[in-house]
This record gives structure tokens, sequence and C-alpha cells, in this order.
């Protein structure tokens, strides 16, 4: 079933990568429609820069080993979602990197995966949401999943560089692509969610929709169609 699935996927990878990136104005668009001044998006843009103060006072072992292993895990996640049998996952005692074994060939998602994908971002949304059954929202959580994007966006950047093994087996061109817009496009996810909870995320898909029928018409008539 696994090689079906990895057909499917290999056949979307550029209309995809196309669609993103024609998606950039709506993406940095859509960031008028959010209410930043209110308290909410305070604490987290707090817990954001938290981050970063907390990133320097960090050993740097236990941030690249943690930088690693949700990397793999990333890896292990899409496998999954993509019918893999994941076999192992293993990092090295060294700290220069890890891998992750799993059946079949697999896809350019499973690749890429931890160049866009908040894995810790996406299981503090679960995590929220649990909470959110047995207390009310604080602001200590609003500041903590602040934090959790800081560290993807951190983790990310710093992930991107010529000697990833992994960039070169998608293509650089496709990464060129795909990678800001695919960023954009989470991170816009969960501010929303910040919000709105999971509800929001249907929304915000919606508004980049518009936006991008609106940016599309807007090039076509200045091409004169």
């Amino acid at each position: 079933m696994h090689r079906i699935v990895d057909k499917i996927v290999e056949l979307f990878k550029w209309p995809v990568a196309i669609f993103l990136l024609m998606s950039l104005p709506a993406l940095f668009s859509a960031l008028d429609y959010f209410n930043f001044a209110s308290l909410r998006y305070m604490a987290l843009f707090g817990g954001f820069l938290f981050f970063f103060v907390a990133r320097t006072m960090m050993d740097s072992s236990v941030r690249t080993s943690m930088e690693v292993l949700a990397h793999e895990m990333t890896h292990a996640f899409f496998a999954l979602l993509t019918l893999h049998k994941v076999k192992g996952l293993k990092i090295n005692s060294d700290d220069s990197g890890g891998s992750m074994c799993f059946e079949g060939e697999g896809n350019w998602l499973i690749i890429i995966a931890p160049y866009f994908f908040p894995l810790f971002g996406f299981i503090a949304m679960l995590t929220i949401t649990v909470y959110q059954w047995f207390a009310p929202m604080n602001i200590l959580v609003i500041i903590t999943f602040g934090y959790v994007i800081g560290y993807h966006v951190d983790t990310v950047c710093s992930q991107i560089h010529e000697k990833q093994t992994d960039l070169p087996k998608v293509g650089y061109a496709f990464c060129a692509v795909f990678l800001l817009p695919a960023n954009l496009w989470m991170i816009g996810w969960m501010l929303v969610f910040n919000s709105r909870g999971w509800s929001g995320i249907p929304i915000f898909n919606s508004l980049i929709w518009q936006l991008d029928k609106k940016f599309f018409s807007y090039a076509l008539n200045l091409i004169g169609f």
C-alpha cells in the first residue's frame, strides 16, 4: 500500500510547490487579519522571544541532541502518515546527526518534512487541547506555545545549510520554491490556533484561498487576460 501512496505523493511534488509559491502574497497579506495587539498574541510573542533569550543559556550539546531527535521523529511521523513501517530511529552519540529506517523507498514528503513541519508545535497543540478539557487557557500556556514556535523557527533555520544531506535528495530548486511558503503556512496555522483553536485552521486556509484567487485575478488583469 505504501508504494501506491508514494507514487501519489510524488505526483503532487511540484504542483504543491508551485501552488505554495503562488500563495506567498496571500500568506503575507493574511498577517493583516491577525489581531496582534491582543493579550493572547502579546503573550505568544513574549514566549517566542523568550526562547531566543533562553537559547543563549542552553547547553549546546543538549540543544543539538533535541534538534536531531525532533528531526528524525518528524521523518518517522511522515513515514507513518504515508503508510510506511518505521523500523528504527538512531541518534549519533557525538550529536553529528541521526537516521530513521523504514520499509520501502519513501517519498519527498518524508525527506523534506523536518524543514517545514513543526512536530513539537503539533504536539503542543494536541497537549493544549487536552489541557483545555480540564482548565481554561491561561497566559503561561500561551507563553509556552510561543516558546515552541520559536523553537520551530530556530530549528528550521539552523538545519538549512549546504552540508545538509536531505536537501539534495529533493533538489535545491524544489527547496527554494517550497520551503518558505510551507513554513509560513505552518506558522499561520499555529498563530490562528492561538486565537481560535483547531476551528481556526480551516478558516485560515479559506482566507488564503480567497486571497489567492484575488491575487491571481489581479495578475491576469495585469497581463491582459
